[in-house]
């Protein structure tokens, strides 16, 4: 098996292979760690490498400084990919028990968290979990194609998922194939769900997707060729290099204006969400077929739903665990679910959870008092939680 070797990153094409290649070692490790096995010794001394590569990037003003094509340079926060190869580094090597003591250390509260989180799911048998990914389950990266997924997070979540759910299902608003190329669990493992629950790979491997009308998927694709000649120009190239990028998912876009690092400047993000804005209406005078979700991150244009005494809407989390409910057999109405997101785009998971079991369960990771509040309204078998690191602990000592 190919390793990694110390590499000078030079363009931001380097950076992209370097942690592509990073999750074929990681998956690695998952495997041999949850079958029992000793980690190949090549796998840590190829993460130290790749540790060394990506501290060894230049820093300038605003982060690490790459090439692009045509002599010019971007500034990236590396601060997830360095961040979480620590980590990796330090379990594999000093192992679990130290590895959670480091945790510990390392978030404030760390073990009171994870003590509240084992009594709110003790002794509970839990039939489905369907979480979000990014701020839930998964540190914050600044860039979604380069957040490959830890071993230490991999080896967690996989031992609760096969341990104490039937159906365990990642529900994000990511495209499924970018999902996918980011995710190191072992192959079967989880339900990977994407465009908010739209389309889903199961876990033999085959994709299931909710049918879109030839009317709006016509619609959708004049959007994209729209979006793509868009980002193509010269002064908007950088909203594609930068967070989520441009992402065409199955009845949805999302164009990243701005990243967690605020690597863009406020006026010309805010600008470019007045181009998006007049584009959608360009194309969609009527407000028929989309509906714009602005994160302040990322600008979502999604396609509308005709729903019962609700007429049209867009399509969020909710109506996707409704169809997945029904397309996976979840079993949401006749046994106890866990819920798990981090942002108010996934309290309608909860919502529509709870609506078919008021014994379902929830774990928010959020420090905002507003979204915590509103979780915490709905059931009262909910947790808070302020870190990711925290929630995927809870499930994996359970």
């Amino acid at each position: 098996m190919a390793g990694i070797d110390h590499v000078e990153l030079k363009t931001l094409k380097d950076f992209y292979a370097l942690m592509a290649a990073s999750r074929n070692l990681r998956r690695r490790a998952v495997a041999a760690i949850l079958d029992g096995d000793s980690v190949d010794r090549d796998i840590p001394a190829s993460l130290s490498n790749l540790l060394e590569s990506l501290e060894a990037v230049p820093e300038e003003e605003g982060g690490k400084r790459l090439r692009l094509s045509g002599g010019r340079t971007i500034s990236l926060d590396m601060g997830y990919e360095i961040d979480e190869t620590r980590k990796d580094l330090f379990f594999l090597e000093e192992g679990e028990e130290t590895f959670l003591e480091m945790l510990a250390d390392f978030h404030p509260g760390f073990d009171d968290h994870v003590a509240r989180g084992r009594e709110l799911l003790h002794r509970v048998d839990l039939d489905s979990l369907v979480t979000d990914r990014d701020g839930t389950v998964n540190n914050y990266c600044a860039r979604y194609l380069t957040s490959v997924q830890s071993v230490y997070n991999a080896v967690f979540l996989t031992r609760f998922a096969r341990t104490h759910v039937d159906k365990p299902v990642i529900l994000t608003s990511a495209p499924l194939d970018g999902l996918v190329r980011i995710s190191v669990n072992p192959d079967g493992e989880f339900y990977y769900a994407a465009s908010k629950g739209r389309e889903c790979l199961d876990r033999d491997g085959r994709v299931r997707r909710l049918d879109i009308s030839p009317d709006k998927q016509k619609a959708m694709d004049a959007l994209n060729a729209r979006l793509t000649e868009l980002t193509g120009r010269p002064e908007y190239e950088k909203f594609t290099l930068i967070g989520s990028g441009l992402q065409f998912k199955f009845g949805q876009s999302t164009v990243a204006r701005q990243d967690i690092g605020g690597s863009i400047d406020t006026i010309e993000s805010e600008a470019f969400l007045t181009t998006l804005e007049a584009l959608v209406a360009e194309l969609d005078p009527d407000g028929r077929n989309f509906r714009i979700e602005d994160t302040g991150l990322d600008v979502e244009i999604i396609l509308t739903v005709e729903t019962e005494g609700e007429g049209l809407k867009d399509f969020d989390k909710g109506d996707g665990v409704k169809f997945l409910n029904g397309e996976l057999g979840l079993g949401l109405a006749d046994g106890i679910g866990l819920i798990c997101g981090d942002t108010g785009s996934d309290v309608p998971m909860l919502e529509a959870a709870l609506a078919l079991s008021p014994e379902t369960r929830a774990i928010f990771v959020t420090r905002k008092e507003d979204l915590a509040e509103r979780v915490t309204g709905l059931t009262g078998a909910a947790l808070i939680v302020p870190e990711p690191d925290m929630l995927v602990t809870i499930l994996g000592t359970l």
